[in-house]
């Protein structure tokens, strides 16, 4: 049965012809979240659990601990980081597991009809760069965008207004003529804060889990619900 306390969906409302730029993130966004989520929750508690003779539920009691602690931060998305802090090779790890990479339906579509639009597309994202570079090969999205960021390049996890402040003179966006779309309610609270005028929560970032949209902001379930003149 429907969770009768569970947000109804707020619907987006604007107009494209009010929009400029797009940003839009890559993890739980544009691609399948259920790759991370499989990949920290279970298969690297699996492989710490054998190197340090720990039951997979130590491991991952363990290491869901020190994931919360760094939330939010560059170092939650850093592969050199957790490498060094787990005596793990995490790029090898994900490469291992890579054909769990996959494209959220309609994707494709959406960026090939915004750029049709002349919007100016930019991937903006928290992954680290060289989990970054294991997407784009597993994927076909990189030729759709004029540029791609990852936050550890403006030193901000995007979390933090002041990664926008940063952002906008990279890019040079105008944020009254910018749409944001985003799985992180926390990001686009932080969007919010600094002045961004469109935010678009998904709301169904892994495949594996239920749509659960925001009581905030407007919400879709996949990018077709944005194809629209």
């Amino acid at each position: 049965m429907p969770n009768p306390k569970a947000p109804i969906q707020i619907y987006p409302t604007f107009s494209w012809q009010d929009i400029d730029t797009v940003l839009l993130d890559m993890d739980g966004t544009l691609l399948d979240k259920y790759f991370d989520d499989y990949f920290w929750e279970h298969f690297v508690p699996e492989v710490f659990a054998m190197a340090n003779n720990l039951t997979p539920e130590q491991a991952r009691s363990t290491l869901l601990g020190r994931y919360q602690q760094v939330e939010s931060t560059l170092q939650w998305t850093d592969l050199d980081y957790w490498s060094e802090q787990l005596g793990l090779d995490i790029p090898e790890l994900k490469c291992r597991i890579d054909h769990l990479i996959q494209v959220h339906p309609y994707v494709i579509d959406f960026l090939s009809f915004i750029n049709s639009l002349g919007k100016e597309v930019h991937l903006v994202t928290n992954a680290h760069s060289k989990t970054l570079a294991i997407k784009l090969r597993k994927t076909s999205i990189g030729p759709y965008f004029s540029r791609i960021i990852c936050a550890e390049e403006v030193g901000e996890a995007k979390e933090q207004p002041v990664f926008w402040t940063k952002l906008e003179k990279m890019l040079g966006f105008s944020k009254e003529r910018t749409l944001l779309a985003d799985d992180t309610a926390k990001v686009l609270h932080s969007a919010r804060q600094y002045g961004m005028a469109h935010l678009i929560y998904v709301a169904r970032p892994s495949s594996r889990k239920s749509i659960s949209y925001s009581p905030d902001f407007p919400s879709i379930s996949y990018f077709n619900e944005l194809i629209f003149s």
